[in-house]
């Protein structure tokens, strides 16, 4: 299974198909955020498919907006063959149930293998300060919680959530839940977090159940992109 799924933030083409070229032989996943999309669009990530054919592809979009709109969205990229596609949680159960149900229809019209859907809960950039200025006083343990319950019952195959929640959501849902973790940091660079706020180690976030972690700049603004994946394995292994 891939552990790793490398961030290729960028809206370079030429750059990603190269770091993708060079991480793919690792067995690391790629996933394309609303940067790369929004810079080359299906073109680019055709060019990944076509240079990695073997390494699965996370489409990071983050789709909110009305039931309608996304699912018609999830549509339009489900015809990519890509392996996850993500949304908002905080779009609510119509919206997530619209976009499943979208996802498997046009897969299927197409023959191609269904891309899980994940749901995002809280983005790692935000704490619990964040959250109260925009009316969540709960927390984010609290609304990481209700979100992910609220994905497993609309059916969707797991959530995008921090290291922080991973053991709460394992506890109450079941196993086979996709966990997909970003804000991921090695221990060498731990303690530079960036604009991610609730981060943890590889080993740590794996020991706690993720299924998949996310990691960018660590490898891609490393001096050594290679070395510095290889490195991260080591310490998941």
């Amino acid at each position: 299974m891939t552990k790793i799924f490398c961030a290729l933030d960028t809206q370079d083409m030429a750059r990603a198909v190269s770091l993708a070229t060079l991480l793919s032989p690792l067995g690391i996943g790629i996933k394309l955020g609303l940067e790369y999309y929004m810079a080359n669009g299906p073109t680019g990530v055709q060019s990944i498919k076509n240079a990695c054919p073997n390494s699965p592809i996370f489409l990071d979009l983050k789709f909110h907006d009305i039931p309608n709109t996304v699912a018609q969205a999830v549509r339009a990229v489900t015809k990519l063959g890509v392996d996850y596609i993500n949304l908002h949680a905080s779009g609510g159960p119509a919206m997530m149930r619209m976009a499943q149900e979208a996802m498997m229809e046009e897969a299927a019209k197409l023959n191609l293998p269904c891309p899980k859907l994940l749901a995002v809960t809280i983005l790692t950039s935000l704490n619990d300060d964040d959250l109260a200025k925009v009316g969540q006083v709960e927390g984010s343990s609290a609304q990481v919680m209700r979100l992910a319950r609220l994905t497993h019952d609309c059916g969707l195959a797991g959530i995008v959530c921090s290291a922080h929640e991973i053991a709460m959501v394992r506890a109450q849902l079941s196993h086979d839940f996709v966990l997909m973790v970003p804000g991921i940091r090695p221990p060498t660079n731990s303690a530079t977090q960036d604009d991610q706020k609730r981060t943890m180690t590889p080993a740590q976030a794996l020991d706690l159940g993720a299924t998949h972690l996310v990691i960018g700049r660590p490898i891609t603004g490393a001096e050594d992109p290679l070395l510095a994946a290889q490195e991260i394995l080591q310490t998941c292994s």
